[in-house]
């Protein structure tokens, strides 16, 4: 037999759970062909001497669907061994939508998502207006990784109602629309529908995004929709205590149980295990599941952290003296008096003023802040920083950004306590999946596409807790059950040929960096990896040597409705 590309002498982690093995892979026609040893020399071949080869990772939570009309790559995840993902999260899509309303979605997405509005406008041609139409437009899209798409209640919404979808519920006629453009979207293979009720999620001009006026039983229609044609998982960002339906944290988690039980919808939502209560929401899975629903928690592995830089944000930004300096070129920082007066102002300002685009600034904690000196922990914090330098924290950053061309970041913590014992806890639960990376939004602030590697370099090889062959399972067959990915997620013979080859000694995240290069000019933070020799998408080699080889294989994966059709 012969093959496009064999994989020789690699120790093969299948994505099963159990223990490694040596093999050569064989891959032709985009499949895994043989597994054991090979003979036969590929067309092309890759030495995994003293490599691991694994699936490709699979991301459950981005919001890419923007993102790749304008960078094929889709950075950052591509660096960190991600082979599929599955995009838009929390109601926010670009479709459905209407050409003389496609300025409702941006609205939906530019604050909620930090995705930059120019690039928006420039980076996409936007030909479609039914979901369907959106799902054959990404098909079409050259790509290095698979992708998969949800339809977004947002845009659900806006389709349905214009800008009545931000001032009020919706009547009969706008919820018989919604039903209808949900059917069709999820028989052209939609994986699910997303929603967010999440009081943070707001739109650029002060108003909640149009799901968040929805009443709850607009969604139960929706999920019904779902339940009656055996199809999708409901993606909710939940709201919290004092949002627009003034309920309790345990009532609202209690009625997405109940709607679970009630549709036998798979429901999925984000447990950032961090926020109080985190572990006691396993106990409230696992008892939803003892009354027959089935509710998925997206874990993280560290957190979720807020970036900050000179070229970018800072959170004292807010301050009116901090806004007089930085309108004047950053050497003025150099300035002893200018020095002084930030000080001041950083030490005793108001920060609750807030109403911009992006995550809310905090009133800085030294002891938390941490300079992002390498891709793993640990990094120093700025006061040690501060400390070793002998000057105050305000003014160590300062340095730090003069130092650096203003290129250095500063990782800022999220307000709930970073308890790695109870990240640990929800990661290992079986009724989660660690997948809550938001890459594609948030472009200038968060790099969490990374979490792939962290997860390998912190949690496996650093501190033991997870073996590689769990850890693999972990990032590869389990979320492919989760979103219904039959032919991926394991090595065997017959599966597409997505697959990473990394030394498990050496993977890690890199340091991001930012990149002025969004269409229409804005900033982000591109963040690469250590450790892998290739990553294969569908048979072929997209990355080697952690460089882009040229190829895009990425294809469009579409739910099991549409592949009846």
């Amino acid at each position: 037999m012969s093959y496009e590309l064999v994989i020789r002498g690699g120790t093969v982690v299948d994505g099963t759970g159990r223990p490694a093995y040596r093999a050569d892979v064989g891959v032709s026609a985009g499949v895994v062909a043989a597994l054991g040893r090979i003979r036969e020399r590929g067309r092309r071949e890759i030495d995994a001497e003293g490599q691991v080869v694994t699936p490709g990772f699979i991301d459950g939570h981005t919001h890419l669907d923007a993102q790749l009309f304008w960078d094929p790559l889709a950075g950052s995840s591509c660096w960190q061994g991600v082979t599929t993902v599955v995009m838009g999260n929390c109601g926010f899509t670009l479709a459905p939508a209407r050409p003389h309303e496609r300025a409702l979605v941006v609205r939906n997405l530019e604050r909620a998502e930090d995705i930059d509005g120019a690039a928006l406008e420039n980076g996409i041609d936007w030909d479609w207006e039914t979901f369907p139409e959106f799902l054959d437009a990404v098909e079409r899209l050259p790509k290095s990784v698979n992708c998969a798409g949800n339809v977004g209640h947002s845009a659900l919404r806006t389709w349905a109602m214009g800008e009545r979808a931000f001032e009020q519920p919706g009547d009969a006629d706008d919820l018989e629309c919604m039903r209808r453009q949900l059917e069709a979207s999820l028989r052209a293979g939609a994986v699910g529908l997303t929603t967010s009720r999440n009081e943070n999620h707001e739109t650029s001009d002060d108003r909640p995004v149009a799901s968040r006026l929805a009443p709850w039983e607009e969604v139960r229609q929706l999920a019904g929709v779902m339940g009656k044609l055996g199809a999708g998982l409901l993606e909710i960002a939940p709201e919290g205590p004092g949002a627009l339906d003034g309920l309790s944290a345990e009532q609202v988690f209690e009625r997405m149980g109940a709607l679970a039980v009630e549709t036998r919808v798979p429901l999925t939502f984000g447990l950032i295990a961090t926020r109080p209560g985190g572990l006691e929401l396993l106990d409230w899975i696992d008892s939803t599941a003892a009354r027959g629903g089935r509710l998925i928690g997206q874990t993280h592995c560290r957190g979720i952290s807020v970036l900050m830089s000179f070229r970018t944000r800072l959170a004292f930004d807010v301050l009116p003296e901090w806004r007089q300096i930085r309108g004047l070129p950053l050497p003025a920082l150099s300035r002893p008096e200018v020095r002084e007066r930030l000080i001041g102002a950083a030490e005793s300002g108001d920060y609750a003023a807030w109403r911009g685009v992006g995550a809310v600034p905090r009133a800085p904690d030294f002891d938390g802040i941490r300079v992002y000196r390498q891709g793993l922990p640990p990094n120093p914090t700025v006061r040690e920083v501060a400390r070793s330098r002998g000057v105050h924290p305000v003014e160590a950053m300062i340095d730090l950004g003069l130092e650096s061309d203003f290129e250095q970041l500063f990782i800022q913590p999220s307000r709930f306590p970073q308890d790695e014992r109870t990240l640990l806890a929800a990661m290992r639960h079986p009724r989660t999946v660690m997948t809550f990376s938001d890459s594609g939004a948030h472009l200038s602030q968060i790099a969490d596409a990374s979490i792939h590697t962290h997860f390998l370099g912190h949690w496996v090889r650093e501190r033991r807790e997870i073996a590689l062959e769990e850890a693999v399972r972990m990032l590869t067959r389990i979320p492919a059950q989760v979103w219904g990915f039959a032919d991926r997620g394991l090595i065997r013979e017959g599966m597409a040929a997505d697959l990473n080859v990394f030394d498990p000694e050496r993977v890690a995240p890199e340091v991001p960096e930012l990149r002025d290069d969004l269409p229409g000019g804005g900033l982000r933070l591109l963040q690469k990896s250590t450790g892998f020799r290739a990553t294969v998408v569908n048979g072929e080699v997209t990355l080697e040597e952690g460089e882009p080889t040229g190829a895009l294989p990425g294809r469009l994966l579409r739910g099991h409705l549409a592949s009846r059709s």
